[in-house]
């Protein structure tokens, strides 16, 4: 997940699609078109297309290559061209509604598809799919190499149809085969309740940060009357981000008025995020670990920038930069890096991580506790509790 920036197309892309546009028809029209700044490279290559190829390709076809080709060479892995269905979907994904299967896929390592944890109640979490599960084929398609965005996509589609997954397991050194069938998800962001064992502790699990999140987090603070506790453990391991509004939102019930990140462009302009006036100024404590990334970073930051909050886990992932989603023609949309932010200390945080106050690794194969259900606590969230607890002495 990432932070979203949601705008109207740049000028200047629109005029490049429109140059390409132009080009495009000037040679259906069988006219050749001087090199100008190398673009005759391009409209060579599309007119040996159209003459010699031996398969019949449409303009839009064209047009759809070049335009994921040139987002592509930029070797970002954050900037994008999205067809029509993959911007569907990234909207569904952001409202926290989609027909799928119910898994998360991690960050930890690109070259694998591995399963970050299934949503409750989905299809995956009721096939016995675990944390730590590394997909290795979706039907019929190796997932040997295959970008997330694309691996998404396959499983996702509509509820009611099927699909089958091939996953190997390691704790057993097996691999298997699931066949699910697609549903509507609905991903609830935030989960809030009073630590088992402990009622005087407020713990509230907050794993992606969609469009609606901080409307979440006021009703989950509303319905546990959040007043009534003396101190609260946030959890935001293995949270891949989300919204940057949504993110300003959730940091400033933990943060008092101010900045909460500022967002810096290519020119140096700087836009300053400032939070919303609902601090509750109570003791807490912050969990984060290496999957904790993008907008869960942002928040992290300006806490701990604040000082409002210890952090206790490992490092963050280390994503300090800005997406903005472009909409181009069709529904279809060029998402693009256009801006790092800097925490309130004005830190930049990107390729470097969050370093906690207290640092804190869980035990190999130990899985986290998140939202737990009973007292055994993962190492993470004892220390959590402890810390929290010398903050009430």
């Amino acid at each position: 997940m990432q932070e979203w920036n949601m705008k109207r197309i740049a000028k200047n892309v629109g005029v490049i699609f429109l140059v390409f546009s132009v080009l495009v028809t000037t040679l259906v029209s069988g006219v050749v078109i001087a090199n100008v700044n190398n673009v005759g490279r391009l409209v060579h290559v599309v007119q040996l297309i159209r003459n010699d190829y031996l398969e019949n390709v449409s303009t839009v076809q064209l047009v759809e290559g070049a335009t994921k080709g040139i987002v592509e060479i930029l070797g970002d892995p954050y900037s994008t061209y999205m067809n029509a269905q993959e911007n569907q979907e990234l909207f569904q994904m952001l409202e926290g509604k989609f027909g799928g299967i119910g898994i998360v896929l991690s960050l930890k390592d690109p070259k694998k598809l591995v399963v970050l944890r299934p949503i409750k109640n989905s299809p995956a979490s009721r096939a016995g799919i675990q944390s730590g599960d590394v997909i290795s084929k979706i039907n019929d398609a190796d997932t040997l190499g295959m970008e997330q965005d694309k691996a998404v996509g396959l499983m996702r589609g509509e509820p009611g149809t099927k699909v089958d997954i091939a996953l190997y397991r390691e704790s057993s050194n097996k691999t298997f085969t699931v066949s699910l069938t697609r549903e509507n998800i609905t991903v609830p962001t935030v989960d809030g309740q009073a630590l088992p064992g402990h009622p005087d502790i407020a713990y509230v699990s907050i794993t992606q940060f969609g469009s609606d999140t901080g409307t979440e987090l006021k009703d989950t603070f509303n319905t546990m009357n959040i007043t009534k506790f003396k101190g609260l453990i946030l959890d935001l391991r293995y949270n891949h981000g989300g919204e940057l509004n949504a993110a300003v939102q959730v940091a400033s019930y933990f943060i008092p008025e101010g900045p909460v990140v500022y967002i810096v462009d290519k020119q140096e302009n700087v836009d300053t995020k400032m939070s919303t006036g609902t601090y509750l100024g109570m003791p807490m404590v912050v969990l984060v670990n290496e999957e904790s990334a993008s907008a869960a970073e942002i928040v992290a930051g300006a806490i701990k920038d604040k000082e409002t909050a210890s952090l206790v886990g490992v490092k963050t992932f280390g994503k300090g930069i800005v997406q903005t989603i472009f909409p181009l023609d069709g529904g279809t949309s060029v998402k693009l890096t256009t801006a790092k932010y800097l925490t309130p200390n004005k830190l930049d945080i990107h390729k470097k991580g969050i370093e906690p106050d207290v640092v804190v690794e869980l035990g190999k194969g130990q899985q986290a506790t998140i939202t737990p259900q009973d007292t055994n606590f993962d190492a993470q969230l004892q220390k959590a509790l402890q810390t929290l607890q010398g903050k009430l002495k």
